[in-house]
């Protein structure tokens, strides 16, 4: 039942040979004198949970030092994508060090839309003319080959050309990048235009307003390749005439100014943001909300966006998912895009590919998307080549960035890349095509009504539509703090209440037999415990409300629609809701609700009760309290004294609902083992992954993962994801067509130099435009057998593109990974019987 989330950070690029390595294999050749290093020889598929015995985790902020770290045999992986084309060269050039790539990283400008309090300050960015003038202002393919080393492509939409849904809306995200196209003349004309209009004057070359010097400020990010994007930005907006400041800064330190101070200040006025997607995102329907709505997150900055009324609109169906056709789906799709263009409180700018170096002799599963740091495949893929055990030691460039807990800890990216190897999770995402698999779930059946357009892929998921989905009368759709029970839907809903979709869980069945890292058995209150808390965060009159919390809990209500749990020998649960996927295994993967240690959420509720504590950063700023860490500082020895306390009266947070789904004896066994394993670890995370956290040393910068040698899978269960099968394209065909003939065109569709197999290709679709890049013709290529395709234009349609170049764009997706593939063949046409002889000659 989580929410989607996005991670503020820093995809695709056609890099030949490059784009298809995601698991690399070789042999390190540094120094490897530790016998807990080499591991032994041995069958993945003879051991339980990790292929490594231990995980060390260094800070290192300098990446230019990771290839010599690493062929020294110091250090074996980065948790960080490299931009830098250089460090790229180096791991290329190494014997000792591999790597994959990644796509999923976006880099755009965020402008601040607010009318700043100073009246006498003039802030453009309030008009949306002025905003969507800078997309033809900035030369993206500048951006993306020099600033970026070649190591990104040119993007213009809210939508990532590495996902499957650029490849869906091919015609219209070309269609929007021609019409924004780099053209600076036109961008220039419009703002000195609006410029005008808003009161401004220039004079000598500059602009102002009410007699002071228009200024801007200019948010740079110094850690990254976005250093120079500021600097590129800055330049051009004072060569139309604005004063800039620049303002370097670390991610810390932008972030209290761009994200959670007040626009209206206006300290600021362009940012040089970046955003990272974890997963391969199937459907991005819900990015229009996310980027350009109140709606996205509950920060300042967010709450200064007003789109018009159709945008909104449009976004928040989207969001809802509220439309009962896969063309209705694409026609809202085509609004947002061209909205968000008009719009643009943000400018994308460039899908960055990210570089993740490694020791030759390691393999992982990296995620196409949020490569190795995103993956949620990366603790049980992690080992050497040429044995089972030993150690690993990783750098990132930074750990422990903000306190951990379960309910609203550290959300960076690298702390959340080290808390997916202490986690078991009920189900794991392909890292090549997004859709989800089980892990602790045996299968699942989903029921839709019949207007939701919604596909299977897998088999361990069933699919069946129904006219209409009641739902029973026994299920749980709130919660009554007074009385401290849970509410059911005949509670609520006297007269009934339906659902567009329903979703049945069915667990392993030893999942309440498993055990936590510090040896307590699972129980169904582990399960109930988040979603009772979800509720009581949300409630102005509970000591454990949160403001913070409104946002997310109010896109939760809007679509919930009630759960209950019908069987526990094995777990069975099921979920309804009015929000629907695309995909069915996704759609499943949105309705599992959250299983924490409730005993560890317990003293986290108590200390914030007492006003001690607080589960989240906006809370403890509001309280003037700690922020609640888990793992090292302040919080610890508060902790301790609620653990003394809970054991004694061997609590149970929301006893009167909890308590019937606990084992008898269960809360005394639950402190028992969390007291021997704080006392054991000094710290107080407790997971169920591949790994337990073994020790956590802030002061000398170190975080050590170990193998939890009681998890209940064969360490080689996910090794089958080694290698994505991204079609490689080429085009054969003349270039030269006379009018009256037709065009005739061979695709080759292969990987690895073999044939892409016919069945596995989802699409295979062209785009035809003419001299002018208007769009001519569009259809699928037709297979023609050994990985070979036909594209073929009639001649009548040859004639509507008059004479001159054309281009023949094509776009293939597989269903074995989403990253889509593109072509792109030129050509002329001329008159019938060719070109004019030329009578005449030079003398």
């Amino acid at each position: 039942m989580a929410p989607r989330s996005y991670i503020p950070l820093a995809a695709l690029a056609l890099i030949a040979g490059a784009i298809a390595t995601v698991l690399i294999i070789g042999e390190q050749r540094g120094a490897d004198t530790d016998a807990s290093n080499r591991g032994e020889p041995g069958d993945p598929a003879e051991r339980r949970g990790a292929l490594v015995d231990e995980i060390i985790f260094t800070e290192e902020s300098d990446p230019g030092r990771l290839t010599a770290l690493i062929e020294h045999g110091s250090h074996h992986l980065f948790t960080q994508g490299i931009d830098s084309a250089t460090i790229f060269r180096q791991a290329q050039d190494s014997e000792q060090v591999d790597h994959f790539l990644s796509h999923g990283t976006a880099i755009e400008l965020t402008l601040n839309p607010a009318a700043f309090e100073d009246e006498q300050r003039l802030n453009p960015f309030r008009e949306p003319r002025i905003r969507e003038a800078l997309n033809r202002l900035i030369d993206r393919r500048h951006v993306a080959e020099e600033l970026f080393g070649g190591l990104a492509v040119p993007r213009y939409l809210p939508i990532n050309t590495a996902f499957p849904d650029y490849a869906r809306l091919a015609e219209t995200a070309r269609s929007l990048e021609l019409k924004y196209r780099h053209d600076p003349e036109r961008a220039e004309a419009t703002i000195a235009e609006t410029m005008e209009a808003l009161g401004a004057e220039r004079r000598e070359g500059r602009w102002y307003y009410a007699d002071e010097p228009v200024t801007l400020t200019v948010l740079i990010r110094t850690e990254d390749n976005r250093e120079r994007v500021g600097d590129y930005i800055a330049n051009l907006m004072e060569d139309l005439g604005f004063t800039v400041e620049r303002l370097y800064r670390t991610a810390e330190e932008a972030s209290r100014i761009w994200m959670t101070g007040d626009p209206a200040a206006g300290r600021w006025h362009i940012y040089t943001g970046a955003w990272v997607s974890t997963v391969i995102n199937r459907d991005i329907g819900d990015n229009f909300n996310y980027y350009y709505t109140p709606r996205g997150r509950p920060d300042p900055l967010w709450q200064a966006y007003e789109p018009t009324e159709a945008f909104s609109e449009a976004a928040e169906r989207l969001e809802r998912r509220d439309y009962t056709s896969v063309g209705e789906r694409q026609e809202l799709m085509e609004e947002g895009l061209t909205l968000a263009m008009e719009n643009s409180a943000r400018i994308w700018l460039a899908d960055q590919l990210s570089v993740w170096p490694h020791a030759a002799d390691l393999e992982v599963a990296g995620d196409l998307a949020g490569g190795l740091s995103g993956s949620q495949l990366w603790p049980f893929t992690l080992r050497f080549s040429d044995r089972v055990g030993g150690r690993v030691v990783a750098a990132t460039p930074s750990m422990l960035t903000e306190p951990w807990n379960h309910v609203a800890g550290s959300n960076w990216i690298f702390d959340r890349m080290i808390l997916r190897g202490l986690t078991d999770s009920a189900v794991l995402p392909d890292p090549f095509t997004g859709l989800y698999w089980p892990q602790r779930l045996d299968s699942a059946e989903v029921t839709v009504t019949e207007d939701a357009p919604v596909n299977r892929t897998l088999d361990w998921v069933s699919l069946e539509t129904a006219e209409t989905i009641e739902i029973p009368g026994d299920a749980w759709i709130d919660w009554d703090p007074e009385e401290q029970r849970i509410l059911t839907v005949d509670d609520r809903h006297e007269d009934g209440l339906t659902a567009r979709s329903r979703v049945v869980l069915h667990y392993e069945d030893d999942y309440l037999e498993r055990r936590w890292h510090d040896g307590s058995q699972v129980s169904v209150a582990d399960v109930v415990l988040p979603w009772i808390l979800s509720f009581a965060r949300a409630d102005e009159d509970s000591p454990l409300f949160d403001p913070s919390h409104l946002p997310e809990f109010e896109v939760y209500q809007r679509n919930f629609r009630g759960w209950r749990i019908t069987d526990t020998d094995p777990l069975t649960v099921e979920v309804y809701s009015d929000q629907v996927y695309p995909d069915a295994e996704n759609l499943v993967a949105a309705r599992i609700p959250a299983a924490q240690p409730w005993h560890v959420v317990n003293l986290g509720i108590q200390a914030e009760r007492r006003g001690e504590l607080a589960f989240s950063s906006s809370k403890a700023d509001r309280m003037d309290v700690e922020w609640l860490n888990l793992v090292s500082g302040p919080s610890l020895e508060v902790l301790r004294g609620y653990l003394r306390a809970a054991a004694e009266a061997e609590q149970v947070p929301f006893e009167q609902a909890l308590g019937e789904w606990l084992r008898e004896g269960e809360a005394a066994e639950r402190y028992r083992a969390l007291d021997t394993w704080q006392q054991e670890r000094g710290h107080f995370w407790v997971d169920d992954g591949p790994f337990y956290l073994h020790s956590v040393r802030p002061v000398e910068g170190s975080i050590v993962l170990r193998r939890y040698p009681d998890h209940p899978d064969p360490a080689d269960k996910w090794l089958r994801f080694t290698d994505p099968r991204i079609p490689e394209l080429e085009i054969d065909g003349p270039l030269l067509v006379e009018h009256g003939e037709d065009l005739e065109l061979t695709v080759r569709i292969t990987y690895a130099g073999e044939p892409y197999p016919d069945e596995e290709i989802e699409t295979a679709r062209f785009l035809l435009f003419d001299r002018d890049d208007r769009l001519a013709l569009k259809g699928e290529s037709e297979p023609d057998g050994d990985g070979q395709w036909r594209i073929r234009v009639p001649a009548e349609a040859l004639e509507t593109l008059g004479t001159g170049a054309n281009s023949m764009e094509l776009a293939v997706t597989s269903r074995s990974v989403a990253l889509p593939a593109f072509a792109t063949h030129a050509f002329a046409t001329l008159p019938a019987g060719g070109p004019e002889a030329d009578s005449q000659e030079e003398e």
